[in-house]
């Protein structure tokens, strides 16, 4: 049995993304004429042992989530819930907070996936990855290439290239380290939660030290990237799955865009009846267009088009 995350943030993340995320929720704004978080639920949905997917972040669950939730749930007719932080926990404290929702039902491996990623999500292929590995203690990160100046702004992985375990990671480093990105799309197995309790445990006793010389931590803020991968790199416990698919982060306005033209790029293969088709005597279409208001005659929608009312 699986399950998964999305990590979706709150409304202090995602600065970059306004203005669009005004009106909307980031996470619900519409790329490729659906919402952002329904590509990664669909994904997911399409595991045949997939039991239930997790949300959580910290907004405040309103009735657009609400909404979604409810559609999402009758669409893809699996069970989806909303966990709301108390606070922003980090992508590692935000799990461990919930590992017991998590592990409730005893799944053998759950995805963990950030909700600003654009991906092909080669999840199968990240299932059958592990398991030809053999491990039930290893834990597995999407990876994928960049230039030597793009993956500064990423988390790099040095890997081992005949076994692919990651032997050394960086998160975000100033100096080149390797070719190979972090994607924000892990498959773990419940051991992880081990490894997040010894951060966890370490950051109460740091906070005690801090709080006698009037300083102030919070022992649940852990991450993922910087926290626990840096610390199994070179264990033997976490690999890399690298993927040549598409796959791009959602960070700002303009991402969206970029975001979206890799979508309806696929919908050709996955989604055909997502893209808008030319009619005799009606408005004329150059590309790939998703339509989602009216268009009246005599207009050109030009290539890669989202539309909305």
């Amino acid at each position: 049995m699986l399950k998964a995350v999305i990590l979706i943030g709150g409304p202090q993340k995602g600065t970059r993304f306004r203005p669009l995320s005004f009106e909307v929720p980031k996470p619900l704004f519409p790329v490729a004429g659906v919402p952002m978080l329904q590509h990664h639920i669909e994904a997911c949905s399409k595991l045949p042992n997939m039991k239930e997917i997790l949300l959580i972040g910290f907004y405040q669950p309103n009735e657009e989530i609400n909404r979604f939730l409810s559609c999402a749930q009758q669409d893809f007719k699996i069970s989806i819930r909303y966990l709301q932080e108390y606070a922003a926990l980090g992508t590692g404290g935000g799990i461990y907070h919930f590992r017991d929702q998590i592990l409730s039902g005893s799944p053998e491996a759950f995805f963990v996936m950030n909700a600003d990623v654009c991906s092909e999500f080669p999840l199968p292929e990240m299932l059958d990855f592990q398991k030809e590995h053999g491990d039930a203690y290893s834990f597995v990160i999407l990876g994928t290439t960049a230039n030597r100046k793009q993956s500064l702004n990423y988390g790099c992985i040095v890997e081992n290239e005949q076994t692919d375990e990651v032997l050394h990671y960086v998160e975000k480093p100033s100096t080149f380290v390797s070719d190979i990105i972090n994607c924000g799309i892990y498959l773990f197995t419940p051991e992880i939660f081990q490894h997040i309790g010894t951060v966890f445990q370490k950051n109460q006793q740091d906070m005690l030290l801090e709080e006698q010389s009037n300083g102030w931590h919070r022992a649940e803020v852990i991450r993922l990237e910087q926290d626990i991968f840096t610390a199994l790199a070179g264990q033997g416990k976490l690999y890399v799955y690298k993927t040549d698919r598409f796959w791009s982060q959602i960070k700002s306005a303009g991402s969206a865009i970029y975001a979206s033209r890799l979508y309806l790029n696929q919908y050709h293969t996955t989604h055909p009846e997502r893209l808008a088709t030319n009619r005799e005597g009606g408005p004329k279409t150059r590309g790939k267009c998703f339509i989602g208001c009216f268009v009246g005659k005599h207009q050109c929608l030009e290539f890669y088009t989202s539309s909305y009312w």
